[in-house]
């Protein structure tokens, strides 16, 4: 039998994993019949959606403390500050905002609604397999809340590995992070792990002296415990996890003793509970027939406090799908399935806060998708999907994926689909409480609704004994309706309004990049993305606030004949954009590298963010007077922070 870990961790195509293993360059063992494949990142070139998939090797490239910090080697993903006031990151994906984004832990919806803010944060990087990022109209499988894309999160497996591991951490702000994980094979079939984390900086840190944090304190506890069943007709996986996050910032303490006024706090606490259980059958292994259940249930409860403003959000979602999938012939392959989706939202907050009225909604849904394949040439993945909201009634969510590849050396996709979504005004958008603006929910929010299509080609080309490996690629995303985020508009100064969309509001993306390996062990790929992102406030069409116009990347990579040393380095270019009173800011670039030393049982790394030591230099507008209107800690375009070095060492002893 051969088994590659990658098989392993998606036993069956109706879940709707990657149907290839998740790196280019492969490095095999053979274990008493088992295939064990190492991997990189790469992108994808045999399924008909447009996939980037990032591998652990391309993980440990960078510190890769959380999913946040994942995406530095990455041109398609934007990570940024959201805020100077609680350290939390946002996503963008071609362009939008990460609202846009469905995200998902092992191909089941998760990370959404009142998790939204600090999700990036939730996920640790030594925890990850692997990530994969479909851009643009995903697959109807796993709902209508994709409009941009979708970022799937596969965890690491128990029945792929036994053995400990762990991942220890340290960086020049005394921010500390020791990571645990261990699984044991009960025997041939049954295999558990549990997955710890510890993350903790208490530091004071006012890198430019006035008198706020640039980087909130933080502690945080997470825990995975999860089981495997694997035989060759079921297989069933069980996850369950707890999470404490804790995250104070402000004003600092060490200036408390000169202000006038009282001191400035932020407070973010958050409790979050889930478990998910997924069982697949197979019920006819040559047409690759089978039926998947998928269960999912979460408990997120977060206190926020920022100033006076106090606002809490208790979320409870419970998630079943179940599917049925097979191969009618060689070339046709049907999938159908059924969805069920609860969300409740309890909302408390200061009286000034007009809290949201849509807080229960149950969506149960249908949907079809049917794909013809005729060899490695030409893939048609038509789907659709019928929904029904307690909110907003019925909806249908079409989608369509071409691929087609006339030549070996050339592939080519096409893709078009819509993407439906329930705004969550505060609980989705806390960290815009950072200000003293006054806030303002619109009673009769819409659902959200957008098209998206795109178009992209990937030319392989040999030169010199080698391949390169050029993308091209262009999304439109069209809104129908949008809850737009409107700042000193019709509503008055110093105000922050969530109203509908009355105009346009669309985006543009033109991205190309290209991969050579130009001698052993020495990889370069580089990129540049054009973005046109506009959107309409009070009647006027205005390119959307803090989202840049550009971006290039260079990335190089090298590792030595025995594999003993590895260099990484990437250079970005983030070109400037526009802030809320429509003043441009201005482009930057930024540099980090990491070198690391293998041995057998452990390796060391040592690496540095931000080299060019660019940063804000007011990153919190009226910093001395947080009390007025005029406070706002939101407008953050680029680092608040300096140069960073770090060091950290890793340690595995896997049974083989």
């Amino acid at each position: 039998m051969q088994l590659s870990a990658w098989t392993m961790s998606v036993p069956l195509s109706s879940w709707g994993q990657p149907t290839e293993p998740t790196d280019s360059t492969m490095k095999e063992k053979n274990l008493e019949g088992v295939v064990v494949k190492a991997a990189r990142g790469t992108r994808s070139l045999t399924r008909v959606e447009s996939v980037d998939i990032i591998g652990q090797n391309q993980l440990i490239r960078a510190a890769c403390c959380n999913l946040g910090e994942s995406f530095t080697a990455n041109p398609s993903v934007d990570v940024s500050y959201s805020d100077a006031a609680t350290g939390a990151r946002q996503i963008k994906l071609l362009g939008l905002s990460g609202t846009y984004v469905q995200m998902l832990t092992e191909n089941v919806p998760n990370l959404r609604g009142a998790s939204l803010p600090y999700s990036l944060g939730y996920v640790p990087g030594p925890w990850m397999q692997s990530i994969q990022v479909s851009k643009g109209a995903s697959s109807v499988k796993n709902g209508y809340e994709s409009t941009t894309g979708q970022i799937n999160i596969e965890f690491i497996k128990p029945q792929a590995t036994d053995g400990i591991r762990a991942n220890a951490y340290l960086d020049n702000e005394l921010k500390q992070e020791l990571n645990l994980d261990g699984s044991i094979h009960l025997n041939s079939r049954l295999s558990t792990g549990t997955l710890l984390h510890f993350e903790n900086r208490q530091t004071d840190h006012d890198g430019n002296g006035d008198g706020f944090m640039d980087m909130p304190k933080i502690r945080q506890y997470n825990l995975m415990h999860r089981w495997a069943y694997v035989s060759p007709v079921w297989i069933s996986q069980l996850m369950i996890r707890v999470l404490r996050d804790e995250r104070t910032g402000g004003q600092s303490e060490k200036h408390s003793g000169s202000l006038t006024e009282p001191i400035y706090t932020t407070m973010v606490n958050t409790d979050r509970i889930e478990a998910q259980w997924k069982n697949g059958f197979t019920i006819n292994a040559d047409h690759n027939t089978s039926i998947a259940l998928m269960l999912h249930g979460s408990w997120h409860d977060a206190e926020n406090r920022f100033g006076n403003t106090l606002y809490d959000v208790t979320q409870k979602n419970g998630y079943a799908q179940l599917m049925f999938e097979t191969d009618l012939t060689e070339r046709h392959n049907l999938s159908v399935g059924a969805s069920v989706n609860h969300d409740d939202y309890q909302e408390k907050g200061s009286p000034s806060l007009q809290l949201n009225l849509l807080n229960h909604e149950t969506t149960a849904g249908i949907y079809a998708q049917y794909t013809y394949k005729l060899g490695d040439r030409l893939t048609v993945m038509p789907g659709i999907r019928w929904d029904h909201s307690s909110l907003y009634g019925g909806f249908f969510t079409p989608r369509l994926h071409v691929r087609y590849s006339p030549w070996e050396m050339l592939t080519l996709r096409a893709s078009a689909g819509k993407g439906y979504r329930t705004p969550h005004p505060l609980a989705e958008n806390t960290t815009l409480l950072a200000s003293g603006r006054t806030v303002i929910v619109g009673t009769d929010l819409q659902q959200e609704e957008a098209w998206n299509m795109g178009l992209s080609a990937g030319l392989h080309l040999p030169i010199k004994g080698k391949t390169l490996e050029l993308n091209a690629e262009y999304y439109y995303t069209d809104f129908v309706h949008q809850t737009v985020v409107n700042f000193d508009g019709n509503q008055g100064e110093h105000t922050l309004a969530f109203e509908n969309l009355q105009g346009k509001s669309y985006s543009h993306t033109f991205q190309i990049d290209a991969t050579y390996p130009f001698f052993d062990g020495f990889t370069a790929t580089g990129a540049f993305r054009l973005n046109d992102v506009k959107c309409s406030y009070d009647g006027e069409l205005r390119q959307k606030y803090l989202t840049s116009r550009y971006k290039g990347m260079l990335t190089l990579s090298y590792k030595t004949p025995l594999e003993l040393w590895q260099l990484d380095m990437t250079g970005q270019l983030n070109g400037g954009g526009k802030l809320y009173d429509r003043t441009d800011y201005p482009a930057y670039f930024q540099l980090q590298a990491q070198v690391t030393r293998e041995f057998r049982h452990f390796s060391i790394y040592l690496g540095g963010e931000n080299l060019t030591n660019y940063k804000i230099s007011e990153p919190i507008q009226h910093a001395h007077h947080p009390w007025s209107p005029s406070f706002d800690a939101t407008q953050i375009w680029g680092p608040v922070t300096g140069a960073m070095a770090y060091i950290g060492i890793r340690i595995r002893f896997e049974k083989l």
